[in-house]
Formats: structure tokens, C-alpha cells, sequence
């Protein structure tokens, strides 16, 4: 049996900046369909951004999606009865997804302050490549470094 074809999904660009990776990136903040909660924190998280370092919101935004962005990831393969972490480049939509996934993470585990604040902080973070997502980023690389032995297996 053939999989079902699975079509590309057409994503709404943010109402201020007309982006759509900020649109989706709103999305992933939501939670239980509150969308315009999500976009106060967000919006909000970009004027600490600009007050704090005095640049443009969204290049530091940029930034700290492609700093967080991961290039190798390992996958689970069996192979005679042994499980190999195999390792494998991460398509470019996967990529954008993990790095949003680790930083909004990041932002939810701190405590004690409102989100747009810890949210701003870690894209600041980010986008010097420090913070909890860049490590998380860097954890995968290494794992992916240390079975390289097994990329032979992928495939």
C-alpha cells in the first residue's frame, strides 16, 4: 500500500512584519487556540529585543533561529536485531521547527518572570549563540559526531 501524498502547507505571514516565519513561530507560542495572547508575548518579546540591544527585532530573530537551527540529527535504525543512532542531515522545514521548538522550551522552563521577558531573553541568547536552544543544538551535533561510525547504515 502506497503512503498518502502529503501536500505542503500554506502558512499565514504575521499581521506587523508580513513574515511567515514569524507567523508560524506565533503559532508555535499559542497555546489552547489563545492566538492573540501568543502574538502580545511575541510582539512584546521583540520591544524588549529592540530596548535591549538596540537593533532591529527581526534580524536578531533571524539570527537566533539560524544559530539554533541544527544541521546533523541522529534517527533510530535496526539493523540485525541492533538499534544503530544513525546519523543524517535535518531537512531545512525540520530545521525550523526544532530551532523554534528549542527555544520556546528554553523560554518555558525558566521560571519567575513573564513570558515575553524569558522569551526575549533566550532569542537574545540565541542569537549569540549562547543559551539553553544552543546547547541543545550542540548536544544533537555531538551525538551525531560520536556515531558517525554508523552514517553507512543510513540509507
Amino acid at each position: 500500500m502506497r503512503k498518502k501524498r502529503v501536500y505542503k502547507k500554506h502558512y499565514k505571514a504575521d499581521i506587523i512584519h508580513s513574515r511567515i516565519d514569524l507567523g508560524r513561530f506565533i503559532n508555535y507560542v499559542m497555546n489552547d487556540g489563545k492566538k492573540s495572547v501568543a502574538e502580545r508575548v511575541v510582539y512584546d518579546a521583540f520591544k524588549k529585543i529592540e530596548e535591549e540591544t538596540k537593533q532591529e527585532p527581526v534580524s536578531i530573530f533571524e539570527k537566533a533561529m539560524a544559530n539554533a537551527s541544527p544541521v546533523l540529527e541522529v534517527a533510530s535504525k535496526r539493523v540485525g536485531g541492533a538499534n544503530y543512532q544513525v546519523p543524517r542531515e535535518v531537512r531545512p522545514e525540520r530545521r525550523f521547527v526544532l530551532a523554534c521548538r528549542w527555544i520556546i522550551g528554553a523560554a518555558r522552563s525558566q521560571k519567575g518572570k513573564p513570558m515575553a521577558e524569558k522569551l526575549a531573553a533566550e532569542i537574545i541568547a540565541a542569537s549569540k549563540n549562547e543559551g539553553a536552544a544552543i546547547k541543545k543544538k550542540l548536544d544533537m551535533h555531538r551525538m551525531a559526531e560520536a556515531n558517525r561510525a554508523f552514517a553507512h547504515f543510513s540509507g
